[in-house]
């Protein structure tokens, strides 16, 4: 689902790939049976490819992966949730145009 410039998340890998991340991450939270998670999909993978080197973009399956989204209390999907330092510095919930995500990442590069 996720193009090559696209992460996936586990419970597992999350410290490493997010946490202690050098650069900004971006996580989307989803689940193959949300149309909105589908339809935010495209745009995901744009961002990926344009920040690319500058922001790290990954995805959880919240149904494959339910310790991390209960962590960060993830309540309604698809949310976005920006990482700097290891901080979530900016949350986006629901399915958003591309300028939306765009915006939130220019913030932390």
């Amino acid at each position: 689902m996720a193009s090559n410039d696209v992460v996936t998340l586990q419970d597992s890998t999350f410290e490493a790939e997010v946490l202690k991340s050098e650069v900004p991450v971006l996580v989307d939270f989803w689940a193959v049976w949300c149309g909105p998670c589908k339809a935010i999909a495209p745009a995901v993978d744009e961002v990926a490819s344009e920040f690319k080197g500058k922001v790290k973009v990954a995805k959880m399956n919240i149904d494959d992966h339910q310790g991390v989204p209960q962590q960060f209390g993830i309540r309604s999907i698809p949310t976005l949730l920006v990482f700097k330092g290891g901080r979530v510095v900016d949350t986006i919930v629901g399915s958003v145009p591309k300028a939306k995500i765009v915006s939130a990442l220019q913030k932390v590069v």
